[in-house]
């Protein structure tokens, strides 16, 4: 539909929508010099990014034409969609333009060049796009997961892992105070919103499961649990999911206790009962949501997991915390590790959880100690950043060898009169002994120096 009016003050503006039936985001194009407009980019819901408080296609970014076109599109934001039905739905509206005498030339102009923007965008290769080669057209996540709640602390969280890229960026949905869902199987996005909209208005979680099935005419394919903030869980296994025993690909589910794990394309449905068992076990040891859920899905992970072995592999844990100052996103996600892709992704999990919790193990503690250690102690010598009692080290010293803290702030003066940071106190990278041994040089003790270590850095047999 174009349409042309003008208004009292003889100014000009322009309409023109073109349609595809897709959802609409606003997106932001300034024409310099000429006008300036609004869009909207427009694609099926299913392609889009994939969590609620993650799925934004981009957040007003602009578009610049004056002479040539530079887009910046959904940079770092989410998902335009690799699939071939992504379409543009361009929508000039506001189109302010001071005509002259030769507007209709002006009006061609616009329309060609919302047509060449149009164009751009429908060829544009999947290159652009963040999604993973290999969900294709179908978005399907055979797998197991967990999800679960903590009622004293009031968490909510998922864990999942499967045999296909990127797990967490479709499977894991959670809220604040409302609830946990996990949609799988031949995935279904929207039943994560919708769930959790329907527990948020107190909906029950069997009556909201029983609502968003019957409303998909996909359900036979589909596998989703959901977990609100009272332990009440339900869950769903299309038809679908079932009918591949035979070839070892089993189906199982099982509630309890503040949890749901579901799974399918499993080795065994004994699987499933680990997850459960596990999680049971963690109950009230004083422990994170979502360390437990770590520990409850590499129960399953190292009975055989996802029976499809070859492919590629991922995991994923989410979990929300309503406390005040647990997380400092307004969605209250405290805890979100999607190990996208590892050749053991659940171990992964649990290494990035234990490295940036800084749990206990996560790293071998000692003091170093070593002949290293005591070249390092010649040189700061040399250079006079270390001060001893005698004029020069005494190689048998048995305390020479060790890294002591006279030695860390040595080295933190040496590396800050070079105007390099000490955040991290006695750091002593290759960086950092280069530039020792060129303070050598230019204070003319490289050679003595070397002497020194030759008897000290040494192999005997």
């Amino acid at each position: 539909m174009f349409s042309f009016m003008k208004n009292y003050e003889n100014q000009a503006y322009a309409l023109m929508r073109i349609t595809t039936g897709y959802v609409s985001l606003p997106r932001r194009i300034e024409i310099h010099g000429a006008a300036r407009a609004s869009a909207a980019v427009a694609y099926p819901v299913d392609s889009c990014a994939h969590r609620a408080d993650r799925r934004r296609y981009g957040d007003a970014r602009y578009i610049y034409y004056s002479g040539c076109i530079s887009m910046h599109l959904c940079a770092g934001y989410g998902y335009l969609g690799p699939r071939k039905e992504l379409k543009l739905a361009i929508q000039l509206k506001e189109l302010q333009m001071i005509f002259t005498n030769n507007y209709k030339v002006r009006a061609i102009q616009i329309l060609v060049f919302s047509a060449l923007i149009f164009l751009l965008m429908s060829a544009m290769p999947a290159a652009l796009a963040q999604e993973p080669v290999a969900w294709r057209a179908e978005l399907e996540f055979h797998t197991f997961s967990i999800v679960a709640i903590d009622p004293v602390t009031g968490e909510s969280g998922v864990a999942v892992t499967t045999r296909r890229p990127c797990v967490g960026n479709a499977v894991t949905w959670v809220r604040p105070g409302v609830g946990a869902v996990a949609t799988q199987g031949r995935t279904r996005l929207e039943y994560g919103n919708d769930l959790l909209d329907l527990l948020e208005l107190g909906v029950a979680p069997q009556e909201a499961m029983d609502r968003v099935v019957a409303a998909d005419e996909g359900r036979e394919h589909r596998q989703v649990g959901v977990i609100d903030m009272q332990g009440r869980a339900a869950q769903w296994t299309g038809s679908e999911q079932y009918g591949a025993e035979a070839r070892g690909d089993w189906v199982a589910m099982r509630t309890g206790r503040h949890y749901a794990v579901q799974g399918n394309s499993l080795v065994g449905t004994h699987l499933v009962d680990a997850v459960a068992d596990a999680f049971e076990n963690s109950e009230g040891k004083q422990r994170h949501l979502a360390d437990r859920l770590i520990e409850a899905i590499n129960a399953g992970q190292v009975l055989g997991g996802d029976g499809r072995h070859g492919e590629t592999q991922s995991a994923a844990v989410l979990v929300a915390d309503p406390r005040p100052g647990m997380s400092r996103r307004p969605d209250k996600v405290g805890v979100d590790i999607n190990v996208c892709e590892h050749p053991e992704p659940v171990g992964e999990m649990r290494r990035i959880y234990d490295t940036i919790s800084e749990t206990l193990g996560f790293r071998v503690l000692r003091q170093f100690e070593g002949d290293d250690i005591v070249q390092l102690k010649v040189i700061l010598h040399a250079l006079g950043y270390l001060k001893t009692e005698s004029p020069e080290l005494v190689p048998g010293d048995p305390k020479i060898s060790v890294y002591d803290d006279a030695t860390i702030a040595a080295v933190d003066r040496f590396r800050s009169d070079q105007g390099w940071g000490t955040a991290v106190s006695g750091y002593v990278d290759a960086r950092t002994i280069g530039r020792l041994w060129i303070s050598l040089e230019e204070t003319g003790q490289a050679e003595r120096v070397r002497g020194q270590l030759l008897e000290i850095a040494r192999v005997d047999r």
